[in-house]
């Protein structure tokens, strides 16, 4: 390759590192310098270039993400297998020449663009500036684009889709990952995220499409384009408005005594579920201070996950013991999961799992269903949904009062989905989870959606406090009126599900988003068998032998992350 003036640069050194021996390293070389415009990110290639660091120049430019289960994500920072200014210029390139092949009205209905409140200075990479790009790539080529004027929770950008009815919709997040991350996830005109064959055909859009077009770094159009919208009032508007389709105790809420803390995580949740619980009729929540107002750093978190249970709740149970709260709800970064924790009388805190709030919801919303039904309501176009790793204890409440239940796979793009073609034959759909605390109450949105969930703990608490039940107290009793028929214990993805004589059935993965191999099991009991200490020990003992015979931890220098 011949030698040009650079400026600055060390010409020469960089030159010389083009012939690494290597074509498709050379090629993907001359390409990043070529076409990246973000001087921190270039300047990252250049000094590996300097140093001759040939294999991170590999890794980072010789490969190319691919959709998981909550579409694109990797880390910030320069290469073409993670994610950056260029990236998402290529991604968007790609998605809009697959949008414009399968929609003659795209150039009408438009694509809606949101963002959480990620981003890391020494790429020089935001969530925002991300989202600015995916705009400005498509009003290049003249589509509406309707951009979110501020971060919001994932679940607006495909309830937005929907209500505006537009042909797609773009979320940057990384949800609950790690700082460093980000991603790029894409939602199709029903309102739920991507599947094959979409995910598959955007790749080979992206591959076809890798250099950025005249007018795609021009970000400026987002602010001068007559075809960019904001729908921030509007959406949230429509949401806090639909989200009264679920509310069944606004008076008792008005007047209910408990307290509730909320956090955040340093994420986008922290207004929102503020106006969820105004829609419901409940004084505001209290906040914890530190973590309500957006932080890419997760600075008072090792992880930003509210998942990881108590370790990572800590000021907001030290918030609620001094308020005297009982209740606390956790909305990750992104707002579109939700833990939630209970004051116990013994002063103790039992942070529920997954599974264990999906029986809470699981109960609310059908009860709440049979108390307002319609006259002429069939309770056999009722349904429920789970992915496979769940539990089953839906399957269980569904057998005794009659109603659907399915599975889809792991990843609620396979839930959006299906909810969408229930809706399209007129079945009713009240309720859907997946065990990483991801919960759907109604249909509004269809996919996880930590503020509504949130707000709905709020109402089933208080409509318990009437009673003196607590949450816990209420899941026991889930759990003998069917007679004990699931009992969900223990769970911490390529998939294999093992079922055993004695009821168990256990699940090993690995995740979709994250560098972990993750279980899952649960003890389904016959009815005569009640004896829950004999049922935990005999699943702890199972569990034991599964992962140290099957991942075998000490071998495959496996570290535990207990949650």
């Amino acid at each position: 390759m011949a030698e040009n003036a650079e400026g600055d640069l060390n010409s020469n050194l960089l030159h010389a590192a083009y012939h690494t021996g290597d074509p498709q390293l050379d090629t993907a070389i001359g390409q990043w310098l070529s076409w990246d415009k973000n001087p921190k990110t270039k300047e990252q290639i250049e000094n590996l270039l300097r140093n001759g660091m040939n294999k991170e120049l590999r890794d980072r430019l010789c490969c190319r993400m691919t959709f998981g289960t909550a579409g694109l994500r990797s880390a910030m920072g320069a290469g073409f297998c993670y994610i950056n200014d260029l990236t998402i210029i290529q991604s968007t390139q790609g998605m809009y020449k697959y949008l414009e092949r399968c929609f003659s009205d795209f150039k009408q209905r438009g694509v809606v663009v949101g963002y959480d409140t990620r981003g890391q200075v020494t790429s020089s990479c935001s969530s925002q500036r991300l989202a600015k790009l995916t705009a400005a790539v498509l009003l290049a080529k003249d589509v509406p684009v309707y951009l979110f004027s501020r971060y919001v929770p994932t679940p607006f950008v495909p309830y937005a889709v929907q209500e505006l009815k537009a042909v797609a919709g773009v979320m940057i997040t990384a949800s609950h990952n790690r700082k460093e991350d980000n991603g790029y996830k894409v939602y199709w005109e029903n309102g739920a995220q991507i599947t094959s064959p979409h995910d598959k055909e955007i790749l080979k859009c992206i591959e076809e499409c890798v250099e950025p077009w005249n007018g795609s770094w021009n970000d400026n159009l987002v602010d001068t384009s007559p075809l960019k919208r904001d729908p921030l009032q509007d959406i949230c508007r429509r949401y806090m408005e639909d989200l009264k389709k679920i509310c069944f105790y606004r008076e008792l809420n008005s007047k209910t005594t408990l307290k509730f803390v909320h956090t955040s995580f340093h994420g986008v949740g922290h207004d929102y579920v503020q106006l969820a619980f105004q829609a419901f009729g409940f004084k505001p929540p209290i906040p914890v201070p530190e973590q309500k107002d957006p932080d890419p750093d997760f600075s008072t978190v090792k992880c930003p996950n509210p998942e990881e249970g108590e370790s990572v709740l800590e000021l907001s149970l030290r918030l609620a013991e001094k308020e005297n709260a009982r209740i606390v709800v956790a909305t990750d970064p992104d707002a579109d999961r939700l833990a939630v924790a209970e004051l116990q009388e013994n002063d103790h805190w039992k942070v529920f799992t997954g599974n264990e709030l999906a029986a809470l919801f699981g109960w609310w919303m059908f009860d709440c269903w049979k108390k307002n039904k319609s006259r002429n309501a069939d309770v056999k176009n009722v349904y429920m949904l789970a992915t496979t790793v769940s539990s089953k204890i839906l399957k269980a409440i569904a057998l005794k009062e009659g109603f659907h239940f399915e599975e889809t796979l792991p990843g609620f793009k396979w839930i959006g989905s299906r909810i969408k073609d229930l809706l399209e034959n007129e079945k009713e759909v009240l309720f859907a989870f997946e065990e990483s605390i991801g919960f759907l109450c109604g249909t509004s949105v269809l996919d996880k959606d930590g503020v509504s969930a949130a707000v709905v703990v709020a109402e089933m608490a208080s409509y318990l406090e009437t009673m003196n039940v607590t949450l816990k107290q209420q899941l026991i009793n889930i759990y003998e009126k069917i007679s004990r028929t699931v009992l969900p214990v223990s769970k911490n993805s390529q998939m294999i599900t093992f079922t055993f004589q004695n009821g168990c059935v256990a699940t090993l993965r690995t995740s979709g988003t994250e560098p972990k191999i993750k279980y899952y099991a649960e003890m389904c009991a016959s009815p005569d068998q009640s004896d829950t200490v004999f049922l935990e020990e005999e699943l702890k003992k199972l569990i034991e032998a599964l992962i140290e015979n099957f991942l075998e931890p000490s071998k495959n220098g496996l570290i535990w992350r207990s949650v």
